[in-house]
């Protein structure tokens, strides 16, 4: 079932909400919204335990976005979306929307009473190449152009993508899709703060986090990827940590399904 929630700044957010039980709220990462990647998918496998709700973060999809972007109207859409659920969740968070799910739990009476984390984007040692110092400037000049493919291209090689692999993308239909949330690319990084210039966590960045946590990441992904969500697990005051093997960034619903579902539940 599709609805919307009127956000505090008056931002209309998008959502649907499938399946019977527990409310637990599904956060996308960069680049995602409910018609495109991979949260449609995980919620219909745990629709048979909870009450679903995924969303298209501002910006995206069938969400407004009224200006000037903040982090806390992110936290904000989801403080909206927690209490259209019934004001007391679950929350998991993906890649970005880790970082979001950690912003919205650590506000105070948040409502998020335990949280799943996936591959939140962080260098914090010296395995993995830190972002370029002026990534955030260098976006925002190119969203203000309107040069979305540039600010896209800009994303997939910061992020590792090959450049073959960029070139055969931008001839696919995935690419106008890409294309069309470009602009929230900014927000994304926003969102992150300093997690990608190779810098460990600050301890008391998350420390209102009580709620208990798992941190997951994928037995394939990058060193410096497993290395810091077992340290991002350090720094949160509640956490255990989880490798879920042959997973890369793009883990798979069937994967996390049973593992989400267990986790919740117990």
């Amino acid at each position: 079932m599709s609805s919307t929630v009127t956000s505090a700044d008056g931002t209309t957010i998008a959502y649907t909400k499938v399946g019977s039980g527990p409310p637990l709220i599904l956060v996308d990462g960069a680049l995602c919204y409910r018609d495109f990647g991979p949260m449609a998918d995980l919620a219909d496998g745990l629709a048979a335990a909870f009450t679903v709700y995924f969303y298209d973060r501002r910006g995206r999809g069938e969400s407004g976005d009224t200006a000037p972007y903040a982090v806390e109207r992110e936290a904000e859409d989801l403080e909206a979306l927690i209490a259209a659920a019934g004001g007391e969740v679950f929350m998991y968070g993906c890649s970005s929307g880790a970082a979001l799910a950690l912003e919205a739990a650590k506000r105070p009476g948040s409502g998020v009473t335990k949280l799943a984390l996936y591959e939140l984007p962080a260098i914090t040692d010296d395995t993995g190449k830190p972002w370029p110092p002026d990534l955030l400037a260098r976006t925002d000049e190119l969203v203000a152009a309107d040069r979305r493919s540039d600010v896209v291209k800009l994303f997939m090689k910061t992020v590792g993508t090959p450049a073959a692999a960029i070139a055969i993308m931008r001839l696919t239909p995935v690419w106008k899709k890409l294309k069309a949330v470009a602009h929230t690319i900014p927000y994304d990084y926003r969102v992150l703060g300093d997690t990608g210039y190779g810098k460990p966590f600050p301890a008391d960045r998350w420390s209102a986090v009580t709620q208990p946590a798992l941190v997951m990441d994928g037995g394939k992904s990058p060193e410096y990827m497993r290395n810091s969500q077992r340290r991002l697990a350090e720094v949160l005051p509640n956490a255990q940590h989880r490798t879920l093997p042959g997973q890369t960034h793009m883990v798979k619903a069937a994967v996390q399904v049973p593992v989400l579902t267990e986790y919740f539940s117990s």
